[in-house]
């Protein structure tokens, strides 16, 4: 199962560290932050940057949960499990499969490209295909676009790397 916790926004490296640390590998069979690619153009050339796909969460996954509650109590800086109520909830199967489909935790989300035809946002290539329908806003200038996705019972905003290649 996978489960996200809370941490302070800019912790989030030090937190899976410690985490790896101090979690026994029994228990805790993964713990990532998610990252995407954007490019960002300084001193005339391209570069491509790594950002924080959810700043300020940490992504766990562990089949023993309760394991997992007493063990982050020795992590210092954890906020909390997230969930509804008082209930730690692990993400549902279909949020599981939509990050894995943009290729949340195995490497950093690249950058997708698209076109636009007619004012609508065709994406052609990348892990943003197929998602159009998620797409809020974008931003042909910063080569971004942000995504509103339903996790934990609530609607999410993510930025995400677009290259617009085509306005037809």
């Amino acid at each position: 199962m996978w489960y996200v916790v809370q941490v302070r926004s800019g912790t989030e490296d030090r937190i899976v560290r410690q985490c790896q640390n101090v979690i026994d590998a029994g228990v805790l069979e993964r713990c990532f932050v998610p990252y995407y690619e954007e490019r960002k153009k300084y001193h005339g050339t391209w570069h491509t940057e790594k950002r924080i796909l959810f700043p300020g969460y940490v992504f766990m996954v562990s089949s023993q949960l309760t394991a997992l509650h007493k063990s982050l109590q020795g992590v210092i800086g954890m906020t909390r499990l997230l969930g509804t109520g008082n209930e730690i909830v692990p993400l549902r199967e279909e949020e599981i499969g939509l990050l894995q489909k943009m290729g949340v935790g195995e490497m950093p989300m690249k950058v997708s490209e698209g076109i636009i035809e007619n004012d609508t946002v065709v994406i052609t290539e990348g892990p943003l295909t197929g998602m159009e329908g998620f797409i809020r806003r974008i931003d042909r200038h910063k080569r971004k676009a942000w995504l509103d996705i339903d996790m934990l019972g609530r609607t999410m905003r993510i930025e995400a790397g677009l290259e617009i290649i085509e306005k037809k």
